[in-house]
């Protein structure tokens, strides 16, 4: 049974990370420590786990559901906790969704089938509109769609006629950049029934939000969760100068963490919790590979010029 009985995804929602051993093992205790450290950011209305941030990808179905465990386990009793669901096939999403909600899970950020999406199976609504009925069917939790960018993405018909046919269709994770993505937010929070976009544009956070997305879900928050709380409260507030100050802040960082390969995205926010202190070590499951020192030190870099601490960031601790 969910913990948070009729949560609705909005606000600011960290995606967080997973610590592994040097046998890739995963290191519960570190794991532990980075959901405790990230639960206790003020503002912050939920925690993902079993996401990209994750390495969802690399983890066995048994490895996920202690990652869910052990995560509700830690925050679970003060944060509605959200699942990822990566399956291809919709039965095993619908399982996946199944455990979910027994374990306790409050949500589920649904991933698309990605073989499918890569042979434009976006062009043929009734796949979509099956998965996601497939899965709703499995489960009362509310669900979250990550849509994809551009060739992968849900059209927007194929959106409208989700909204109306899956009632537990809530909010959208959106990966999509420009005039898409204010589309998105434009129509679908005008929906017939509440409906939250929730950017995670994180390399361009502040224009995103200022387009008036109802939220943010993002792998970033699992190491700046206190300057996207201020700035998401900032522009809720029409205070431009405030949300310009933290946003000065994130540049460097986003600047880092989102450059080329985006693949290393996740990994460069190992190095910085690493080099803040939050995390012991900075291991990833192949084919993820460590970064080189030249490549951790512009991490450091840009942690610095964000002026980074173990406790958060400093423009924010001064303020206080």
């Amino acid at each position: 049974m969910p913990r948070f009985k009729d949560f609705r995804p909005a606000g600011v929602i960290p995606a967080t990370l997973l610590a592994f051993n040097d046998d890739f093992s995963i290191d519960e205790a570190a794991t532990r420590a980075h959901l405790s450290h990230i639960g206790n950011v003020g503002g912050i209305s939920a925690i993902t786990v079993n996401g990209h941030a994750s390495e969802v990808h690399a983890c066995s179905d048994d490895e996920q559901q202690r990652i869910l465990d052990i995560s509700l386990d830690e925050v679970g009793d003060k944060l509605p906790l959200i699942n990822g669901v990566w399956a291809d096939g919709s039965h095993e999403a619908a399982r996946i969704a199944k455990w979910s909600e027994a374990a306790g899970a409050s949500c589920l950020l649904v991933f698309p089938p990605q073989p499918i999406m890569l042979m434009q199976g976006q062009l043929k609504p009734e796949m979509g509109i099956a998965h996601f009925k497939t899965i709703a069917d499995a489960t009362d939790l509310p669900i979250i769609a990550f849509q994809y960018p551009v060739e992968q993405a849900y059209q927007m018909e194929t959106l409208h006629r989700m909204i109306e046919e899956i009632p537990n269709l809530v909010a959208i994770k959106d990966w999509n950049m420009g005039q898409m993505h204010e589309r998105h937010i434009r129509e679908l929070q005008a929906s017939p029934r509440p409906f939250n976009v929730l950017t995670t544009n994180s390399a361009w956070l502040m224009s995103s939000l200022t387009m008036g997305a109802n939220g943010l879900l993002s792998g970033s928050g699992s190491v700046i969760a206190d300057l996207q709380v201020a700035l998401f409260e900032a522009v809720q507030q029409g205070d431009l100068k405030r949300a310009q100050a933290i946003n000065d802040r994130i540049y460097p960082t986003a600047q880092c963490f989102y450059s080329p390969p985006a693949t290393d995205m996740h990994n460069r926010m190992k190095e910085a919790l690493v080099l803040l202190g939050r995390m012991p070590k900075a291991v990833v499951r192949p084919p993820l590979v460590k970064l080189t020192d030249t490549q951790i030190e512009s991490v450091r870099l840009a942690i610095e010029e964000a002026g980074l601490t173990y406790d958060g960031a400093d423009i924010l601790q001064r303020a206080a």
